[in-house]
């Protein structure tokens, strides 16, 4: 297939026509792609050859809401639903494409494709200096990402299950919903050791079969340290120690056993191998780990919830702007897991409440200037159900100060939900993936469904209103008010560091 130019027969026949094929010749070709997945709202690419990108285009695309970049991984914003059509699309056109020649780039020499050689250039340059710990995290994060639509389909049918046994409505129905919730989560050991394993280079297979070890019932026959073990212990923690061990333990194997025994022996070496030193230390110590996590949890709300909110509610964005908020999923599992909710979601989705409170204050702020203020009329739907790329990289990013008082806002929104966990009113999300008004149907909490509910609501209102109010104080200096006003506006993505 030559570069940029992909078959018609392949176009997506849902989402934005074409989106894919017009994404295809911006990343380079098919050639260049290495990997693509996804997440709720981000494509994640990895391409071959940086310079390959057209970046501008990229971004100008109808239907990319930002474009984050890392070296030779790209993650492209494009919102729920549309991001789930095009992904496999694309893979597709990856799978099917033959190897990636540079020299058959057509590239025009100008003062933007200049620039985008620098910008290749310095995020090559930064990709060659990340930490192991950061692309650790990185990787494990993408271990999680794909379970992310299950977590939150089981999490809302759990939460009906759970309303109707309060209202004592279809008694017969409520079993079958929490079969139906509970199936996965009962099983999320495997699904988190078959992805461990298939992302630090295992077979996943048995990656999954290592971690199944972990919710086997007749694991409770098994003593180690002097402790009978139970079934699921160390929950996700433990299967994805226990796959990253397989995997090791497999590539050992394969590079020492003969290519006539490896069929036999090297499965069972890892099984035998990964599962024992699961059964007898990495279930013991994950438990451990797991249950720290959950204390910590508690004695963080119990004594210092609304500081301990304040801090997160407003650092989230920034993460989120990073795409580095996924490394906290594995927090959130385990903390489900161990107490039956999350409740640092609630907390870090108030940095969402803070950013539709900035973005109303700009609205306001701008009377004069038609294109940004389309723009976040059109962005404020999905910022609402919690999806905050649009409104960061289409306005507040852009615009610079309005992201930081947006931040601001988000603490004060995560130091209110804090404040009264503090106080007894504790609220917990039953999934990872919504927040806004979309984790409602997710909400738990330590009292009534009716007051989890309130205090969440209020505490979005408090982010709403602390970000309104310190972005229209502070989010716009005098000159960005005159030039972004004039007759002649200009445009925002010159505004930015204002």
């Amino acid at each position: 297939m030559a570069l940029g130019a992909p078959d018609a027969s392949c176009a997506p026949d849902d989402g934005p026509p074409g989106t894919a094929g017009l994404l295809l010749p911006l990343l380079g070709g098919a050639g260049n792609l290495a990997s693509v997945t996804n997440c709720m709202t981000r494509l994640r690419v990895t391409v071959l050859d940086p310079q390959a990108v057209r970046r501008d285009e990229l971004r100008a695309l109808p239907g990319v809401l930002g474009v984050v970049e890392d070296g030779t991984a790209l993650q492209i914003v494009l919102g729920p639903g549309v991001v789930a059509k095009v992904a496999p699309e694309l893979a597709r056109y990856a799978e099917t494409a033959g190897p990636f020649d540079p020299a058959e780039r057509v590239e025009p020499v100008t003062a933007a494709a200049l620039a985008d050689r620098g910008a290749a250039l310095r995020a090559a340059r930064k990709a060659r200096n990340a930490t192991p710990a950061k692309e650790l995290l990185r990787r494990i994060a993408q271990v999680f990402v794909p379970l992310i639509p299950a977590l939150i389909g089981c999490g809302i049918v759990a939460g009906l299950a759970g309303l109707l046994a309060n209202l004592h409505r279809l008694p017969s129905l409520a079993p079958a919903l929490t079969a139906c919730a509970s199936g996965f989560m009962s099983l999320i050991a495997v699904f988190v050791g078959y992805n461990t394993a298939k992302e630090f280079g295992g077979t996943p297979v048995l990656g999954g079969a290592v971690a199944a070890v972990t919710v086997f019932p007749g694991v409770e026959r098994v003593t180690a340290f002097g402790e009978r073990l139970a079934p699921g212990q160390g929950g996700v923690l433990g299967a994805l120690a226990a796959a990253l061990l397989a995997a090791r333990v497999e590539r050992w194997c394969r590079r020492r056993v003969p290519e006539a025994l490896d069929v036999l022996v090297t499965p069972a070496v890892t099984v035998l191998v990964a599962g024992l030193v699961t059964l007898y230390g990495l279930m013991y110590a994950a438990g451990r780990v797991a249950t720290a996590i959950g204390h910590f949890a508690d004695r963080l709300l119990a004594n210092g919830g609304a500081a301990a909110g304040f801090v997160l509610g407003g650092l989230f964005l920034p993460l989120v702007m990073l795409g580095l908020h996924q490394a906290l999923i594995p927090i959130h599992a385990t903390l489900i897991q161990e107490q039956g909710y999350t409740v640092l979601l609630p907390i870090l989705a108030m940095a969402g409440a803070g950013q539709v409170g900035a973005a109303l204050a700009v609205y306001a702020r701008l009377p004069r200037n038609g294109p940004v203020r389309r723009t976040i009329r059109s962005a404020l739907p999905a910022a609402l159900l919690g999806i905050g790329e649009p409104l960061i990289y289409g306005v507040s990013l852009p615009l610079g100060r309005p992201f930081v008082t947006a931040c601001v806002g988000g603490a004060f929104g995560g130091g209110f939900v804090g404040l009264l966990a503090q106080l007894g009113d504790r609220v917990g999300s039953t999934a990872i993936g919504p927040s806004g008004w979309a984790l409602f149907p997710l909400l738990k909490g330590s009292r009534g469904l009716g007051t989890t509910a309130a205090v969440y609501g209020a505490g979005l209102l408090a982010g709403y209103a602390a970000g309104f109010v310190v972005t229209y104080a502070f989010g716009l200096s005098r000159r960005s008010l005159a030039e972004l006003n004039a007759e002649d506006q200009p445009s925002i993505a010159g505004r930015g560091g204002d």
